[in-house]
């Protein structure tokens, strides 16, 4: 099996970020006390890019919060518990209401995963990641 890893924080650019239950990232706009705390991205699903669209998706700016690899979107499931560095997280939501048509936001809102912190910690890149 791959080795399941945190790639990026895509939140500033940073290498580490508390995550907070109640709230998501410290200091995210997009935090706060609702069901869409956190947006993860499993480098996995890129294979569900139209071929068309691959240069667009790739050089276009993240859009999700974390971005890991080595983990099978299919088992990326809601009610899963994904164990991020220290931080857990759970999945509530696959991909979003409304899908968009350009840029990376193409397939983080048909593929990112979406949840709750349900513990507390820091996520650093390289941080082991752990399906619980």
């Amino acid at each position: 099996m791959n080795k399941l890893v945190c790639k990026a924080i895509c939140f500033a650019h940073q290498q580490e970020v508390l995550v907070v239950k109640g709230w998501g990232l410290e200091g995210d706009a997009h935090g706060g006390d609702w069901d869409r705390q956190v947006s993860i991205f499993s480098v996995e699903a890129l294979t569900k890019v139209p071929v068309e669209k691959h240069i667009e998706v790739l050089e276009d700016g993240y859009t999700e919060n974390v971005t890991i690899s080595g983990v099978p979107i299919e088992e990326l499931l809601i009610g899963r518990i994904v164990r991020l560095g220290e931080a857990e997280v759970q999945i509530l939501y696959v991909g979003k209401e409304q899908y968009k048509e350009h840029g990376r936001p193409y397939i983080v809102s048909r593929e990112g995963r979406f949840g709750s912190v349900v513990k507390e910690g820091r996520i650093r890149v390289g941080d082991s990641v752990e399906l619980l």
